[in-house]
């Protein structure tokens, strides 16, 4: 078991956070990843978005297999912390507009990494 904590999710924009975050994307085939920790296992997690918050902080939306039993999860997480790692670098440059037939979330999710 690894001693580091697992990734803790983050909550979702509300509108008294003030004007909705700002999101990129990625195309579906060449989408940045990260690693998450849950159970005390690292879990690849392709990732969906990036949300840049008004108030500096940024979110990255992934899809992740939490258990470890193929059934995958769309999570936001705040970046940074100590449960998130980078997996993988895009060779794309990310767009403000939908890509790969995905539009851009803002309401209903947060989350994705500076280092992507």
């Amino acid at each position: 078991m690894s001693t580091i904590p697992d990734a803790q999710p983050a909550r979702p924009w509300r509108e008294e956070d003030g004007p909705r975050p700002e999101v990129w994307t990625w195309p579906r085939t060449d989408r940045p990843a990260l690693k998450v920790m849950s159970g005390g296992k690292w879990r690849h997690a392709p990732v969906l978005a990036r949300q840049n918050w008004r108030d500096g902080t940024v979110r990255y939306q992934v899809e992740v297999d939490l258990l470890g039993d193929t059934t995958t999860r769309i999570v936001t997480y705040q970046w940074p912390q100590p449960g998130l790692r980078v997996a993988r670098r895009s060779g794309s440059e990310p767009t403000k507009s939908a890509v790969g037939g995905y539009p851009p979330i803002g309401d209903r999710h947060s989350g994705t990494p500076a280092a992507c």
